[in-house]
């Protein structure tokens, strides 16, 4: 086991996204998860059906004691909900986490439709936590939000990737994924532009490929590798995933996870 990731987010109680994939995600790929859970979700393949919120001070108390003993080598942040969790996770990581990188996810809405951060908590994350991320991996609607463009085209996703990098954030790997296409491409966006493309893999168990897609990308910057080699690692990761869903749920339902047991670990 190698490298240590420490994931800020919401649990789902159906095991497809959260803290559940984030762990599974990690563990699979040979690092170590440590987590400070925002909130609780009672979740299925049908969608969310409530949210319990943690408080703030148990939010902040759950990130420093981990980083004072545990430790991390990256973070990984997905699941705020509202503005006072943004702003307390942004001070217990200035606080507890300085100079550690962030691989931010900036999760809004969930696959059935439910949000997942409130409206007036997206200004807040466009202005505090971005400019702390190494990276962000927001799909297009989530990037819609962020940079209030339009994007239906995979030149608007070059003009959108632009528009987030000038919000602070150094790298952003747009995800292309809800184009109407056979084919799905993500951008990653840096210093240049690089597009990585691969057919779609048609299948309605999809639930928590956002969140495998991070922590995948975290795990593998925590074990030294490169971001385009745990870019290119990470969508390897959940392409196997997604082809060996398991089936479960009536919904978009979970990836296979343990895809790296059951078929070997990936390069």
């Amino acid at each position: 086991m190698q490298g240590r990731v420490l994931v800020i987010a919401g649990s789902d109680s159906g095991g497809g996204a959260g803290i559940q994939a984030d762990i599974k995600t990690i563990t699979a790929l040979g690092a170590f998860a440590a987590t400070a859970i925002t909130a609780l979700t009672a979740q299925n393949t049908l969608g969310v059906h409530g949210v319990l919120p943690v408080p703030p001070a148990f939010i902040r108390q759950q990130i420093e004691v981990v980083l004072s003993d545990v430790g991390a080598d990256v973070i990984k942040i997905g699941m705020l909900g509202d503005a006072t969790t943004i702003e307390t996770v942004c001070d217990a990581l200035t606080a507890f986490a300085p100079g550690i990188p962030v691989v931010l996810d900036p999760v809004m809405v969930a696959k059935g439709g439910h949000p997942l951060l409130a409206a007036q908590a997206v200004e807040v994350l466009r202005r505090r936590l971005l400019p702390m991320a190494a990276v962000i991996t927001p799909n297009l609607p989530e990037a819609e939000a962020l940079t209030g463009l339009t994007i239906t085209t995979e030149p608007e996703m070059h003009a959108a990737a632009a528009s987030l990098l000038a919000l602070g954030a150094p790298a952003v790997l747009l995800k292309g994924g809800h184009l109407a296409s056979d084919t799905v491409t993500d951008l990653l966006a840096a210093a240049g532009t690089e597009a990585f493309a691969a057919p779609r893999i048609k299948t309605r168990h999809i639930h928590g490929t956002g969140c495998t897609t991070a922590s995948a990308i975290a795990a593998g910057l925590a074990q030294g590798l490169t971001l385009r080699d745990s870019v290119l690692r990470a969508r390897a990761y959940v392409r196997a995933a997604l082809a060996g869903a398991p089936g479960f749920g009536h919904g978009h339902g979970p990836l296979d996870h343990a895809v790296t047991v059951d078929v070997g670990r990936l390069g």
